[in-house]
């Protein structure tokens, strides 16, 4: 479990901190069981949405011009910058003790069609902060790569610069000794923004048909809290150049559909796979798999450049083959009940089946 006091007194720096997994860090760093930050950095290029959030926790009625004064005193602090522009991120990076780089371009077929953008981000914007870091010999504690299974064995743009990042970090323990860069992987976040469940509630509450890619696509499915849990359990645990893999549930697609239409006379639709979409997501490679050893309630994959490994031997593999959304799938009851934790369910669905609801309780 992380640490109580990771984050007591630390100036925090979210890149992409508007996005569905940085509102989660925000709250769940406010709440301080972690420790009381000194300062939270909530660094986007999204002016709309970080006055959103400026309000929001400023608990104000009504929006004036004035809402933006005292910013830089505020233990919730908001910049207007890109990963991809060292000019707005410099000065964001000169006052944090960690970086969560949550910023990214992670839609799959968004980037299809315009890979370079998704290269100037998800690469360029990683390479920009160790770039700073190094050239300013800045006292960055600690950097967390927000990575994905898409980076696994990638067939698609978002997978290979994610892919990149992963490994830009990774030599950012070389340029820069005195910071620790280390990276988190995991698979679809339930109900983040761009994701299939919000997908599926709007064509369900719009009477479908629900459109499923293919009737046998299976996925890892984790909470945002979930994607918290494991970054914080990386700043905790991890050494440097290490990368957190969860140890999470898989479904089928089709069953998250099916749990989630329930009795309704909804259809279905294969529409088949998307540009750069897989079948089955990997979250650790047959190759990576010598290198994975089992941490409390995770996956650690060791550094693949010797130089991070300080004459240390790999400790004894956990896993003989590719960790896979193929395999261990859970069953359409228990999708059901997932689904049904996460308070994911539309409503009226409590009727989707009796003898389910009966086993459930």
């Amino acid at each position: 479990m992380a640490n109580k006091a990771i984050f007591e007194d630390k100036r925090i720096l979210i890149t992409g901190g508007t996005g569905s997994l940085g509102k989660t860090l925000v709250r769940r760093l406010l709440e301080a069981k972690n420790g009381a930050p000194k300062k939270i950095i909530v660094f986007s290029r999204d002016e709309g949405k970080q006055h959103a959030m400026r309000m929001e926790y400023l608990n104000a009625a009504s929006a004036t011009d004035e809402v933006i004064y005292n910013n830089f005193n505020r233990m919730i602090e908001f910049r207007v910058g890109d990963v991809r522009d060292v000019n707005s991120l410099t000065p964001a990076l000169r006052n944090a003790d960690i970086v969560i780089n949550a910023a990214a371009l992670k839609q799959v077929p968004t980037c299809e069609y315009f890979p370079f953008e998704a290269v100037r981000t998800n690469v360029e914007g990683a390479h920009n902060i160790v770039s700073i870091i190094r050239n300013h010999n800045l006292p960055v504690e600690t950097v967390v790569g927000i990575s994905t299974d898409k980076a696994c064995k990638p067939v698609n743009v978002m997978g290979m610069t994610k892919s990149l990042q992963e490994r830009v970090l990774l030599c950012g323990n070389l340029d820069c000794p005195q910071t620790r860069f280390i990276t988190v992987r995991y698979g679809n976040v339930l109900a983040s923004r761009g994701s299939v469940i919000p997908l599926f509630h709007h064509q369900i509450k719009n009477g479908g048909p629900v459109t499923i890619t293919h009737e046998d696509m299976t996925r890892f499915l984790l909470s945002l809290d979930d994607a918290v849990d494991i970054v914080f359990e990386a700043i905790t645990s991890a050494k440097a150049g290490e990368m957190y893999i969860p140890r999470a549930p898989t479904s089928k697609i089709v069953d998250v559909a099916k749990a989630l239409i329930g009795t309704r006379r909804i259809e279905t639709v294969v529409t088949g796979i998307r540009p750069g979409e897989k079948l089955h997501e990997i979250m650790i490679s047959d190759e990576e798999a010598h290198r994975t050893s089992v941490r409390g309630n995770y996956y650690v994959i060791a550094p693949i450049l010797p130089e991070l490994m300080n004459g240390e031997p790999l400790p004894a593999p956990a896993l003989t083959a590719e960790y896979s959304s193929e395999h261990d799938t859970l069953s359409e009851l228990q999708t059901f009940a997932l689904l049904k934790k996460h308070k994911l369910l539309i409503e009226d669905n409590s009727d989707f089946d009796e003898g389910r609801k009966e086993m459930l309780r």
